[in-house]
């Protein structure tokens, strides 16, 4: 059975979830403190670890830097297990090497589901030649599907909750992202502090590449708007791929170039558009967004949609109030449902 060390200071949540790692088939040892959490990591080399991070003698953070730093522990796989859910706390867990991230409370399955998916990819990473994992992958790259599969395989995870955010303008760009779940939003601020969407996001797609070849920092705002799981690479990293796979370099251009076709298509669209049809239209790209069929419910702030429309809330509110009175869209609190989809596309 796979050796599991928990690492809690909470004697009751240490010995219910212990339990429960029992019961699902795993050896648990527990350790009540950071400090002897290192010891019997160090004694009795784990499987894997899950750790809370607010601890006393050696906080979670400190247990990880020390395990990372010793030849036996350094790749045993670390989950930490805390209930501080800010963006700067899980950013720094990872930033320290941590695996994954889960938040109290929590259920069954989403700790063992963890476990289990960290064990597997060590297990896998065991049974292929020991050699650097950048260098090998190159020649199978061909293809943007390629490339995604290359983030699953060997991205950093990063799980952000509803409004955090993933990176600010102007910070350095470390990571290129895919988004496993959820949607994130990109946006600028203009002099007078007014939010401009450039990009949403959704499931599956590549965001954060500011360059390919060059350090720049950021220039733009992310932020997720439903809570999110992304796995990213390092932009070092990726740089090595693309200089060995000129096939899926060529397709990132032309992710590029549509990306640059839809932003000047926005920008027409913020200039020229009538009111009703920047708010139709914003309606609908939410909706391919968040993967929502006419009929379905789309919940999303008016905030967001006037960002998107380019117009002020108030007005949006107006264009919705009419659009539900000629029965195009029904509302329910900040819920949004199209009920004439057709009628949508073609408001002028």
């Amino acid at each position: 059975m796979k050796k599991v060390l928990l690492i809690e200071d909470d004697a009751v949540l240490r010995e219910n979830t212990a339990e429960l790692l029992e019961l699902s088939g795993y050896t648990i040892i527990t350790a009540p403190n950071g400090k002897i959490g290192v010891e019997m990591a160090k004694d009795n080399l784990p499987d894997i670890i899950v750790s809370d991070i607010m601890m006393p003698e050696l906080d979670g953070y400190g247990v990880l830097k020390a395990l990372s730093n010793l030849p036996q522990t350094k790749y045993i796989p670390f989950i930490f297990l805390s209930a501080k859910t800010e963006r700067q706390d899980v950013r720094k867990g990872m930033d320290l090497g941590a695996d994954d991230y889960i938040t109290k409370p929590f259920n069954e399955d989403e700790l063992v589901s963890a476990i289990e998916s960290r064990l597997a990819k060590v297990a896998i990473l065991k049974e292929q030649i020991v050699i650097e994992h950048v260098d090998e992958t190159p020649d199978e790259i061909r293809t943007l599907n390629d490339l995604k599969n290359f983030f699953d395989d060997n991205g950093d995870t990063f799980v952000y909750r509803k409004g955090d955010e993933v990176y600010t303008e102007g910070q350095h760009s470390n990571y290129i992202y895919l988004i496993c779940k959820g949607v994130v939003k990109c946006y600028k601020l203009d002099e007078q502090g007014k939010e401009l969407t450039t990009a949403l996001h959704k499931e599956d797609d590549l965001f954060g590449y500011t360059s390919f070849t060059q350090s720049l920092p950021y220039q733009e705002t992310a932020t997720a708007i439903q809570d999110c799981e992304l796995v990213g690479i390092p932009t070092s990293e990726l740089k090595k791929v693309l200089n060995t796979n000129h096939e899926v370099t060529l397709e990132l251009i032309q992710l590029l170039t549509d990306n640059l076709s839809g932003i000047k298509e926005q920008l027409l669209q913020m200039a020229y558009s009538s009111v009703h049809k920047k708010t139709a239209v914003t309606i609908l790209k939410f909706a391919e967004k968040l993967n929502r069929k006419p009929g379905e419910f789309i919940k999303i702030s008016r905030n967001d949609l006037a960002s998107v429309a380019g117009i002020a809330t108030e007005t949006l509110i107006r264009a919705m109030s009419r659009f539900k009175k000629e029965g195009l869209i029904d509302i329910e609190g900040r819920n949004i449902r199209i009920l004439d989809l057709e009628k949508l596309q073609h408001i002028d």
